[in-house]
């Protein structure tokens, strides 16, 4: 499955690479994960966001209030802004990953939902004790178009979906809905999913691991083209449907070839944070090797980890050891997004 060498950012595949990624922020009265540090500003003094891309939409709306100083805002502006900032300018996420139906396919499969969101909350107090202060969101990461042989691919039943999403809304927990590309076009790909983003829990993700007609056989690729496209078209949806705030997109990255083009890949988008993950599971000095090549693309400043737990399942790869908390914040640069397979 997944790549096990430090050329693994090189050359090896990583098949064991799905990490579900859903996120839940915990109620800061009942609940140590949201810290007021973390309500209230940074009280270590260290940057905790990449600023620029925050700041820019911040920016815009600021300078637009500048421009009327004798106006009294209507009822809508005033809303437009105090929009929410963005998810990962208080808070890290940590999500648990995989596909309700497949105990192969990440730790979403392998327990009920209620034990999973018990497990994460746990594991959520576990880095809110060594994140300096900030807040914890957590996240069921779920594999929403899984690759099937010839590139073709299966679609999760809508109405599963539906009752993970609405236990999100409830448990105040991050919905991260993955395609894993197959055969098809990145931008049509991401079409499937952008209806759900109706849902105010929901962020998008894509797996270029999985573009390919040959899965376990060949790592598949997208090029920054089609990721700078991706995220145009996820943005004016989001803005021709009236969906407020920004969203996340999360795109895989454990080998060179997975994403074509790097340096040219934007993020600068106002309405799409775009998230670049390390995938890849095995021992402590490969995932970090693997994760200092993905910290080389400066261009992609948000970062995201992924871990793999030992499933016991035959052939199934994973962390041995498994990063600490401290350990994960100790990369450089520190990552926003963490995930459990």
């Amino acid at each position: 499955m997944a790549i096990c060498v430090c050329l693994l950012v090189l050359s090896t595949p990583g098949w064991a690479q799905s990490t579900a990624l859903s996120t839940l922020s915990v109620d800061m009265a009942a609940d140590p994960v949201k810290s007021p540090a973390a309500q209230t500003g940074n009280t270590t003094g260290r940057p905790r966001f990449p600023s620029l891309y925050f700041t820019n939409y911040l920016s815009s709306i600021s300078s637009h209030a500048n421009s009327r100083p004798y106006w009294a805002s209507a009822e809508g502006e005033t809303a437009e802004m105090e929009e929410e900032p963005s998810i990962l300018l208080n808070n890290d996420i940590v999500a648990f990953y995989g596909h309700p139906n497949s105990k192969n396919m990440g730790i979403l499969g392998r327990h009920p939902i209620e034990e999973l969101d018990l497990m994460l909350r746990n594991l959520a107090v576990e880095y809110a004790a060594a994140n300096g202060g900030r807040g914890i969101r957590r996240a069921f990461y779920l594999i929403f178009g899984t690759v099937w042989p010839e590139g073709e691919i299966g679609i999760i039943n809508e109405a599963l979906l539906t009752r993970w999403i609405q236990y999100g809304l409830e448990h105040d927990i991050l919905i991260f809905i993955d395609h894993q590309i197959g055969r098809y076009d990145p931008v049509s790909s991401l079409k499937r999913m952008l209806p759900w983003l109706r849902y105010s829990n929901v962020h998008l993700a894509l797996d270029p691991e999985w573009r390919t007609t040959k899965p376990m056989k060949e790592i598949g690729s997208i090029t920054a083209d089609e990721l700078n496209e991706v995220q145009r078209v996820m943005e004016d949806y989001m803005v021709e449907n009236s969906i407020p705030g920004e969203r996340l997109l999360i795109v895989h990255q454990f080998n060179w070839r997975m994403i074509t083009n790097r340096d040219q890949v934007k993020s600068d988008f106002e309405r799409v944070r775009l998230v670049h993950c390390a995938d890849g599971f095995g021992a402590p000095s490969v995932k970090r090797e693997s994760y200092a090549y993905n910290a080389q693309a400066q261009n992609m400043p948000i970062k995201g980890f992924k871990l793999f737990y030992n499933s016991g399942l035959a052939g199934a790869g994973y962390d041995q050891p498994l990063l600490s908390p401290a350990d994960v914040y100790a990369l450089n640069p520190r990552p926003y997004v963490i995930m459990y397979q």
